[in-house]
């Protein structure tokens, strides 16, 4: 008999756990892994953001988050309302948080590039490391009318003066 605490959890339609080296080509392997599961699971429109999401995670588990010769995990879970994508390091001692970076800084965007896709985000405290995690809702919102029948800028200037494609 499931708990009430497994019975409020969504039924997973799909799920994939990845486990990783603490090396920047890991990323790389992450966010392909996580496009193409999310086209085969039949959602390509959310194939993009997760793969964004996945990269963002990923990349700050390997440089503030992993300890020599351990691996971090990357899961993806697909329910009727949500894909969840959790990364888990062995490092709980640093905890995530938003900062705002200098303009000429290299990193520090990461977690607001997470705030701003991801509809909801958050970290759980592991008795041994960290999981941070997001979600993408299922149901994403059409875009309006009006929206649809305004082209963006890059759109309209697409064509150079002599009327040929870029």
């Amino acid at each position: 008999m499931a708990t009430p605490e497994e019975s409020a959890q969504p039924q997973a339609l799909h799920h994939d756990r990845f486990d990783c080296t603490p090396l920047l080509k890991s990323v790389t392997l992450a966010r392909r892994r996580a496009h193409r599961l999310l086209t085969e699971w039949g959602h390509p429109e959310l194939a993009d953001d997760t793969a964004l999401l996945v990269s963002e995670l990923s990349a700050n588990a390997v440089l503030h988050g992993c300890v020599r010769d351990r691996l971090f995990r990357v899961e993806l879970t697909l329910t009727d309302h949500a894909v969840r994508i959790a990364v888990t390091d062995p490092k709980g001692e640093s905890l995530p948080s938003p900062r705002v970076a200098a303009e000429d800084d290299m990193f520090g965007r990461g977690l607001l590039i997470v705030r701003e896709v991801a509809d909801r985000w958050g970290v759980n405290e592991l008795t041994v490391g960290k999981s941070v995690w997001c979600e993408l809702n299922v149901v994403r919102q059409t875009p309006t009318a009006q929206e649809v029948s305004q082209p963006s800028n890059w759109q309209i200037s697409a064509t150079s003066d002599s009327g040929s494609a870029w």
